[in-house]
């Protein structure tokens, strides 16, 4: 069937420089979720910082961002996409100067909190803008470039970092963001023209909605984040956490469905692709931002790597990403979306699988090819994802569809990290627990590295059966952590499976000439 006439107009040049800008700005935005991650030593040295007050800069910025994705929608709408992008990417210049200029931990949450808000609101406009300016015809160039972006962002983000903290200082984590900052506001407010104001939606705008939604997604977060290392409800904050998510959710969610106005739209989640979309864009949340933290970790706390050595190891993942997203375009429009979802889910299995092999000897090489094939399935995942989610939305509902398909990736991701530290946690106490039991005195095995150890400490002048303890001990809890690690790796694995097998379920999509328009 041939395309509607209107898919086929020119677009203006105008609109696709916008496009470009607001593009660039989703990435900043995406990018300082991690670009903080291989270099937090640094941060909490120059700032002074607790080993626990460190990972607030984290986690500030991420509570901050998951109250406005989904709000975005409600003042798209209100301010339109050029007023609500063009202030975001100031604010957000604005906000990393201040993140630059802390001098306790205290301003940097606050300033991380503030940029982490403010830069939300960029995500998903680029969503809806690219459902929304561009025909069907253009969707294999598009999709694959937002999903690009979404994907290699906070996967590149320790490497950026890492580079900038070791080449600089860790403020430039934060500077390099303030001059392309202003530049994309100064952009988007010159060029985007696609929508208009509706000043006239703020009157009615639901503040007991707001606070129900902050209180709901900022203690769910929170709870996430600190719940793995403070032994969940058995801690009084994170029970107290608990509980205000509860009660904000029951209130959130009923002004959701019975306002007129809600802060949020949730009625896409009634339109079956959306709905399944956003499922797999939880799970793939997980494993994105899941393998970002865990590749990182490994190689600072197993092998002993700095903040450049480990962006370098992990920078092979974007690589394998921005070479695969042109061929991924090109086979959203030719194959069926489910063989290319079956594909990836099937392709980051086989990564994680090969992951499982795990030694406390791996370093780059052994870890190059999982890395690769995580790259190339990530991005044969993404694309037919966001075009199952939006790609049949009508225009009306694209900003607020937009906003919660962006909230469940983050959301995934913060489950999923929470599980992983969790696993972890748990798992290297079982396994150090098991490995005691059988490095005793009647093992063999065990005395005769013990001797071994005893005559190299005793060969440099140390106590020798005392040290050799030690170090023994050390050998098993080092090993206990692998073990550990190895076991969130096939939990992905698993996971990854089950999701290529849900794909089977999947109905074949009706033919629409490359993808969503406006509803008829």
């Amino acid at each position: 069937m041939a395309a509607p006439a209107p898919a086929e107009a020119p677009i203006p040049t105008r609109r696709i420089l916008a496009f470009v800008a607001m593009v660039f700005g989703m990435f900043m935005a995406i990018l300082d979720i991690q670009i903080v991650a291989a270099s937090l030593s640094e941060i909490q040295a120059g700032l002074g910082a607790s080993a626990d007050e460190i990972s607030w800069v984290q986690t500030s910025y991420l509570i901050a961002e998951v109250i406005m994705i989904p709000l975005s929608g409600f003042l798209g709408r209100v301010m339109s996409t050029r007023i609500l992008f063009s202030v975001s990417a100031l604010g957000f210049a604005a906000t990393s100067f201040l993140c630059a200029t802390a001098s306790n931990i205290d301003q940097m949450i606050i300033y991380r909190a503030a940029q982490g808000f403010i830069g939300g609101g960029m995500i998903p406009a680029v969503f809806a803008a690219a459902f929304s300016i561009f025909p069907p015809s253009k969707r294999a160039i598009t999709s694959p470039l937002i999903g690009l972006i979404a994907t290699l962002a906070p996967t590149v983000g320790p490497t950026i970092g890492g580079y900038l903290s070791d080449a600089f200082s860790w403020h430039w984590l934060f500077l390099v963001n303030v001059i392309p900052g202003i530049c994309v506001a100064f952009a988007t407010f010159t060029l985007v023209d696609f929508d208009e104001p509706d000043w006239a939606l703020f009157r009615r705008f639901d503040w007991t909605g707001l606070v129900a939604m902050a209180a709901f997604l900022g203690a769910m977060e929170f709870a996430l984040e600190e719940g793995p290392s403070n032994d969940w409800m058995q801690d009084e904050v994170v029970a107290m956490a608990v509980a205000l998510m509860c009660a904000g959710g029951v209130v959130f969610f009923w002004r959701a469905l019975t306002r007129d106005e809600p802060v949020v739209d949730l009625s896409a989640f009634a339109d079956r692709n959306f709905a399944m979309g956003s499922l797999f864009s939880f799970v793939m949340g997980s494993g994105l931002y899941g393998m970002t933290y865990l590749y990182p970790r490994y190689l600072g706390q197993v092998r002993g790597y700095d903040s450049l050595m480990i962006g370098e190891a992990v920078f092979v993942s974007g690589a394998a990403m921005f070479l695969t997203a042109p061929v991924a375009g090109v086979l959203s429009s030719r194959l069926d979306p489910r063989i290319m979802m079956g594909a990836g889910f099937l392709g980051f299995a086989a990564s994680s699988w090969q992951l499982t092999g795990l030694t406390a000897e791996w370093d780059f090489n052994e870890l190059l090819v999982p890395q690769i094939l995580r790259g190339v399935s990530l991005m044969l995942c993404m694309v037919p994802i966001n075009n199952l989610a939006l790609g049949t939305l009508p225009p009306a509902r694209l900003k607020s569809a937009s906003g919660l398909f962006n909230l469940t990736r983050n959301l995934g991701g913060a489950v999923g990290l929470a599980v992983i530290n969790t696993v972890l946690s748990h798992r290297q106490t079982f396994h150090g627990a098991r490995l005691a039991e059988h490095v005793g005195w009647a093992n063999p095995q065990a005395l005769q590295t013990l001797s071994a150890l005893e005559a190299n400490n005793a060969a440099h002048g140390l106590d020798a059966h005392r040290a050799a303890i030690s170090q023994l001990q050390g050998i098993v809890t080092g090993q206990a952590v692998v073990m550990s690690f190895i076991d969130v790796f096939l939990l992905f694995t698993l996971l990854f499976l089950a999701l290529a097998g849900l794909v089977l379920f999947l109905q074949k999509p009706a033919p629409q000439g490359g993808g969503a328009a406006p509803a008829h």
